[in-house]
């Protein structure tokens, strides 16, 4: 089983985002972008990052991404101050959502699953996060918003992304924001059998007809 695109799923996120954000002093298009992915990737297990200072407008596109999709929703703050300057901003708490107070790159390594994972590059350890994050087998995607003042300019999605359980299958650079870099991570359904057997061509002759045909197996 895989990551399934539904565009219906993905306009009914994108809209009701852009109701709940209109009040929002906010950058354009962000919270309405990554909400409508969430919901129309099918995510199971939304996680993302926040810090002091942090706007919640993504925080609210995802919960209203994960209310459509049944999805668990994790915010992982730092500490409990900012989690106390996290609630107070958000407003009326999501009860679908839960707020984690730990080291982020900590915390992602217990939350098995992960298949929609936000994370702000202006955080020293955004690329960490990344590289511990347990990630589901039916392929992930991730987003890294603040991508046009990243950390370190020299990041690659490989570099994060072994070849092996977290193939990179495309990225993405978007101009919305600050800048917007994602990553698609393939499934890894079936890969496990990999080098038990490869596929092999089998040649086969109808015995009435004659006929040959080559099946591959």
């Amino acid at each position: 089983m895989k990551l399934t695109w539904s565009p219906e799923m993905a306009s009914k996120a994108y809209i009701e985002t852009v109701t709940s954000c209109k009040k929002l002093q906010k950058e354009s298009g962000v919270a309405e972008l990554v909400s409508a992915m969430a919901a129309g990737w099918n995510a199971r297990l939304i996680v993302e990052t926040w810090s002091s200072g942090g706007a919640t407008a993504t925080s609210i596109g995802l919960a209203v991404a994960s209310h459509h999709t049944g999805a668990r929703h994790v915010c992982i703050v730092p500490d409990q101050k900012s989690k106390s300057e996290y609630m107070e901003a958000l407003g009326e708490t999501d009860e679908n959502m839960e707020v984690v107070v730990g080291e982020p790159e900590e915390v992602v390594e217990v939350l098995t699953g992960i298949d929609f994972m936000v994370v702000d590059c202006q955080s020293k350890d955004f690329e960490k996060i990344l590289r511990s994050a347990k990630l589901s087998t039916r392929g992930a995607v991730l987003v890294c918003k603040n991508a046009s003042s990243r950390m370190s300019l020299s990041f690659r999605w490989r570099s994060v992304l072994d070849a092996g359980s977290r193939r990179l299958a495309r990225s993405a650079f978007l101009p919305v924001g600050r800048g917007l870099d994602i990553a698609y991570v393939a499934s890894i359904s079936g890969s496990s059998s990999a080098g038990k057997g490869k596929s092999r061509w089998i040649k086969h002759v109808d015995q009435q007809s004659g006929e040959e045909i080559v099946i591959r197996k």
